[in-house]
């Protein structure tokens, strides 16, 4: 298994021959696709999803139903490439078998509307990996790796900790980093290793580019 992170919450996982790319956003540089088997999206909102990304390649394209709304609507060029999944749902990708796991976004404003949102559960041989998308669902399954959401308008990086903690994944990679200056980042990275370090979990987080 070989995971790259390639900007914000976009992640290119190697396994077995199988190339995943998951949440090519606009903070992602759009060659993150290239030589995709398939791409996953978690949700609908530009940093996770954009159309320009997904047009480089030919690869299928796996997401939720407000996702392929938004394909539709506005890039129905791709329609033909959309597969809707839904939460729970089991499903393979080339050698990789995915589990969707949750359907709601984190609470941004109490007076703003619940957005949809799937995370994806992979599994890479004696490796499970979870993306969760701007969601702190917890999976019924044990995970090894944890794609850990660090800064976001819906999460105080206390509830990220908390979230980490709960999901247990000895090994945590850093993701949704783009919203804090480097001094920000450097405050949270400071709070995840101490916590996350405590309960005997690793946390690390990736430069733009870099592999697990």
């Amino acid at each position: 298994m070989r995971l790259t992170k390639l900007g914000h919450s976009c992640v290119r996982i190697e396994h077995d021959g199988t190339v995943l790319v998951l949440d090519p956003g606009v903070f992602t540089d759009a060659g993150a696709v290239d030589g995709a088997d398939a791409v996953l999206i978690t949700h609908e909102h530009p940093d996770h999803y954009h159309p320009d990304h997904l047009r480089r390649t030919t690869a299928p394209i796996y997401t939720i139903t407000a996702v392929a709304a938004q394909v539709s609507d506005g890039a129905p060029d791709l329609t033909e490439r959309v597969t809707v999944v839904r939460p729970g749902e089991e499903f393979t990708v080339g050698t990789v078998p995915v589990t969707a796991v949750g359907e709601l976004h984190a609470v941004i404003h109490d007076e703003l509307p619940r957005f949809d949102n799937t995370g994806y559960l992979l599994g890479l041989g004696d490796t499970t990996v979870f993306h969760p998308g701007d969601a702190l669902t917890v999976p019924d399954q044990d995970v090894d790796v944890l794609l850990a959401p660090v800064c976001a308008p819906w999460m105080k990086v206390s509830e990220g900790i908390d979230f980490a903690r709960l999901v247990g994944a000895p090994r945590n990679v850093a993701i949704h980093d783009r919203t804090y200056s480097e001094a920000g980042l450097g405050i949270a990275d400071g709070h995840y290793g101490r916590f996350l370090g405590a309960a005997g979990l690793e946390y690390v987080r990736l430069p733009d580019g870099a592999d697990l």
